[in-house]
């Protein structure tokens, strides 16, 4: 059976669905391996890097393939290249994409989102977008250690003190946490905020002050916060003005796959901030937890920067891609039987998974 390796083509993408050191797993569970020059040149992977792993390096990669993996949905185009019942494994956003499932069904193609995998015990090694938010929350504080014009760490010369830089970072999943993490070992004295109960420990577990609203917390399914109120959410903004208009450089990480980011921040917030502050908003691309953040763009309001982020974990694409590949390894390896590519769709996984399959669409 051919797994295929397709070559990026949204936009600023730079990661690849598979790095040479892990073609090998894939060959020997039986699978033959070939990948679209160039898929691997985004994230500093040669051809030959995957030639030497025993992959196949061709242009018709997608012919006779069962299996096509990539990070971003396959152009519409090129779906009908695919042979009936063949399957794809990528991020797949089901709401943004109404036509291409459409297509996809009437092909009778066999789609799998990377984003849903459950969380659930036995899916941890399958989870692309926590490993992705491990890279976009590291990302998000050398971003911000890079544009706020002033040491993060203590300094102490005998020129004088240097006050270590102040850090927010709302949101405490696992973006939130790296941030957090990140910031600390630079040397930055961090405070952290997340509606979930357990939050607060794992906060404190990485070194950072965890800031206590005083507010009942909000826990929801799959590890997710739950939604607030607007009243709750106002109450909330009030009582973290204070902390906002104190920090050198806040970091907001709060998002939930398919949905709005929440808006924890209002530009009133923003203004009362130091000039020459720093705002990175890592959920930007689903509205942003900053009023007025742009997705991949910096404004500047009142003296403040905001940094909007876009597809973040791209701009670190060997290490995202590294992560990624694993996590798809893993998901193939679950549906492997017997040297063949042969879903389970009684299993848990592979059901949540599921977008369209054998004429039907799955996950509406």
């Amino acid at each position: 059976m051919r797994i295929a390796v397709a070559s990026e083509s949204a936009p600023g993408e730079a990661r690849v669905a598979l790095v040479p050191e892990l073609v090998g797993k894939l060959t020997a569970a039986g699978y033959e391996v070939a990948v679209q020059p160039g898929a691997g040149a985004g994230s500093m992977f040669a051809d030959e890097s995957y030639a030497a792993a025993g992959a196949a390096i061709t242009a018709e990669a997608f012919e006779g393939a069962e299996v096509v993996i990539s990070v971003q949905p396959l152009d519409p185009q090129l779906v009908g290249e695919l042979g009936e019942g063949a399957a794809t494994l990528s991020f797949f956003p089901v709401a943004a994409r109404p036509d291409d499932v459409a297509a996809r069904r009437d092909h009778g193609l066999t789609t799998f989102g990377m984003e849903y995998v459950p969380r659930i015990s036995r899916a941890q090694s399958m989870d692309a977008l926590s490993s992705q938010s491990l890279v976009a929350g590291y990302r998000g504080a050398i971003v911000a250690a890079g544009r706020l014009r002033q040491f993060f760490p203590l300094s102490m010369t005998a020129a004088g003190t240097v006050k270590p830089a102040q850090i927010v970072v709302l949101g405490a999943g696992v973006a939130g946490l790296q941030a957090i993490a990140t910031c600390r070992r630079l040397g930055a004295v961090v405070k952290g905020y997340d509606v979930r109960a357990a939050a607060a420990e794992e906060i404190r577990s990485m070194g950072a002050q965890s800031i206590d609203l005083a507010l009942p917390t909000l826990e929801g399914a799959g590890g997710y916060a739950r939604e607030m109120t607007e009243e709750r959410a106002q109450r909330q903004r009030e009582l973290l003005t204070p902390y906002i208009a104190a920090a050198d450089a806040l970091i907001t990480t709060a998002a939930v796959p398919g949905r709005t980011a929440p808006v924890l921040v209002t530009s009133e917030m923003v203004r009362q901030m130091k000039p020459g502050s720093v705002v990175v908003d890592l959920a930007a691309e689903s509205g942003g937890n900053v009023e007025g953040v742009v997705a991949g763009s910096v404004t500047n309001l009142d003296g403040v920067q905001l940094w909007g982020g876009a597809n973040i974990p791209s701009q670190m694409p060997a290490p995202a891609s590294r992560l990624y590949a694993q996590n798809v390894l893993n998901v193939i390896m679950l549906m492997t039987r017997d040297g063949r590519f042969a879903p389970d769709f009684d299993d848990e996984i592979v059901a949540a998974m599921c977008v369209t399959h054998a004429g039907e669409v799955r996950r509406p």
